[in-house]
């Protein structure tokens, strides 16, 4: 049984009469990396503040445990990521580092040592003197990371650190998010890039308007999906195009050349589909697979638009 970092239950957090986190819970175990995913507008960044007692709760509970005791919450074994970032724009960045990580419990001599190995790590060595103001976004953010893992925390709240990312630098964030938990640390990650947190997350909460929606491994929640995805490439066809056209549950019919693309209701025998459908072309090849993680989130959130505001 997997030993749980943090519990929330029936988390709420109304503005007004308007709820912004409705009666959500979930679980994050230790050593795991949690995504927790809505659209924009969802309450995820609310709901973030309220688990980490930036903003009080209408109703529910946020519980922490530590060393698989109950404890109170505990900033010192906390890292947080905010989606709005809070850097001291005229401050140096290694004096910044040093600051935060102080404020965190950790001396000078020691956040000073870690501070310059972690901006050779995100290959920032020469900036370690400039003023964060005088750093590209990409840069600002990198230097936002250092501050919120230079304590070593127990548990990591990330909140889009995807933000502001050139992709190389996305896939320096994902190694580094990976080898946190590698090393023990605990990672609660919101992020909007489907196919990095598909690779990332070990379990995924989905909400959308403050309410849940899919919990689970991504396994599961595949599973749980009411459509696969099947490719047909064929070298002759002999009706099988008229055939999938005639099926009440097939869906998205795409054909190319000698290629049919098309999502099939799960309700479908998938034995009794490819034997028909052998019979009415010269099968090439046929790839029948559950839905990306991309395609669940948009069929959940009933492609809710992920440009509106937080």
């Amino acid at each position: 049984m997997p030993e749980t970092m943090l519990e929330v239950r029936n988390l709420s957090r109304y503005y007004n009469s308007f709820p912004a986190v409705d009666d959500i819970s979930f679980a994050v175990h230790k050593h795991e990396i949690m995504g927790f995913l809505g659209p924009n507008g969802a309450g995820k960044t609310t709901a973030i503040r309220v688990i980490l007692g930036i903003l009080p709760p209408s109703s529910g509970t946020v519980q922490f445990f530590w060393d698989g005791a109950p404890g109170a919450r505990a900033k010192q074994r906390i890292g947080y990521l905010p989606e709005e970032r809070g850097l001291y724009d005229d401050a140096k960045v290694l004096d910044s580092l040093i600051y935060l990580a102080a404020l965190k419990g950790v001396s000078p001599a020691q956040a000073r040592e870690r501070a310059l190995r972690w901006l050779e790590t995100m290959d920032l060595g020469a900036y370690a003197h400039h003023k964060l103001e005088k750093l590209s976004k990409g840069m600002q953010q990198k230097v936002q990371f250092i501050a919120t893992v230079l304590h070593q925390p127990e548990l990591v709240v990330l909140d889009e650190p995807f933000s502001g990312l050139d992709p190389i630098n996305q896939d320096l964030f994902k190694n580094l998010i990976l080898e946190l938990r590698n090393q023990g640390s605990t990672v609660l990650l919101s992020a909007h890039q489907m196919n990095v947190v598909q690779e990332l997350c070990d379990r995924i909460f989905l909400i959308n308007k403050g309410k849940p929606v899919l919990y689970g491994t991504l396994e599961e929640i595949r599973d749980q999906h009411p459509e696969n995805i099947v490719e047909i490439r064929y070298a002759e066809e002999k009706g099988l195009l008229e055939y999938l056209r005639s099926l009440e549950h097939v869906r998205e019919l795409h054909s190319n050349g000698n290629a049919v693309q098309l999502k099939l209701n799960t309700a479908v025998d998938p034995n009794s589909f490819l034997e028909q459908a052998g019979r009415l072309c010269t099968v090439k090849s046929i790839k029948i697979e559950k839905p990306s993680l991309h395609e669940i989130f948009i069929h959940a959130v009933g492609g809710g638009n992920a440009n509106e505001a937080s």
